[in-house]
């Protein structure tokens, strides 16, 4: 797969669980659906200029959802948490 990083890392997630894993040098993001964990790394390291200890990843499954009689079905989700060296961070909200 021969994508830019900026492909790989959709977006920052931003939760209360998410928050408090910060203080433990941890860092969560959407991915893409087809990227593995060694192109997560590179992807973060490439876009943040941090070394990368661990990566975990998990899906969320898409729900289902009614509006009315039809039906359909938010898209499955992809995240990341990654791990960082200590003493590294990441300015998440520096260019807001």
């Amino acid at each position: 797969m021969n994508k830019s990083p900026y492909d790989i890392i959709i977006r920052p997630l931003v939760t209360e669980a998410s928050t408090d894993a910060l203080m433990l040098n941890k860092y969560t993001f959407e991915v893409d659906r087809r990227a593995n964990k060694i192109e997560i790394r590179d992807a973060v390291e490439e876009i943040f200029h941090v070394r990368v200890l661990k990566v975990n990843t998990l899906w969320r499954r898409g729900k289902v959802r009614r509006r009315g009689q039809s039906t359909g079905k938010t898209p499955d989700r992809k995240k990341a948490i990654v791990t960082l060296a200590a003493g590294e961070t990441i300015e998440m909200f520096g260019n807001v």
